[in-house]
């Protein structure tokens, strides 16, 4: 296989639409015959049938599908319920967890100024936090779990990244600080 026809493999890869021949030769800085000529190369190497993706021609460009073999595993696993994302509180809750582990929910719930049961709550159930013991007063302490580590690409904790790059500047938080003032204001007018 040429090196234009990997590159037209991996933008076929890339793409969720069909791609033109000529959007192809655009990308790639090659000419449509050089474009065409790559994708009968790859046409023939998804042929063998060593793989499990096919090239297709359809909407008038070229896309890459999975093999009609590979359907009923395909179905399967894509018939799996999708986790939604995390709502901004689960998020807040998280990053606490995670940086300041082990901690408590009313540790969480001080720092975030708001209740925490249902973020802890939704957390602990998808697995990204556990329990791993009780304060002296009997509170759950709360740590994150390997999942987490492994959804977030971490390899131990120590690869969190470090909060004080995420500080604000005095003139950031000076600008914020007005932004949300006026903010408050504008909600406070009748």
């Amino acid at each position: 296989m040429s090196d234009l026809s990997r590159t037209v493999e991996a933008l076929l890869f890339l793409s969720p639409q069909p791609v033109s021949a000529r959007d192809l030769a655009e990308a790639t800085e090659a000419t449509e015959g050089q474009v065409e000529e790559a994708i009968g190369l790859l046409r023939d190497d998804l042929a063998e049938g060593k793989r499990g993706v096919v090239l297709r021609e359809v909407a008038g460009g070229f896309s890459l599908a999975s093999d009609p073999a590979s359907e009923a595993a395909a179905r399967r696993l894509l018939a799996k319920p999708r986790t939604p994302p995390l709502t901004q509180a689960q998020a807040e809750t998280l990053a606490i967890v995670a940086y300041l582990q082990p901690v408590t929910r009313p540790e969480v719930a001080r720092i975030r100024g708001v209740t925490s049961e249902s973020a802890v709550q939704t957390l602990a159930e998808r697995g990204l936090i556990e329990e791993s013991g009780r304060s002296q007063f009997g509170a759950a302490i709360f740590k994150t779990t390997e999942l987490f580590e492994r959804l977030f690409g971490l390899s131990g904790l120590e690869q969190l990244p470090d909060p004080s790059k995420f500080d604000p500047t005095p003139e950031d938080e000076r600008e914020l600080r007005e932004r949300l003032l006026k903010a408050g204001e504008q909600r406070s007018e009748p």
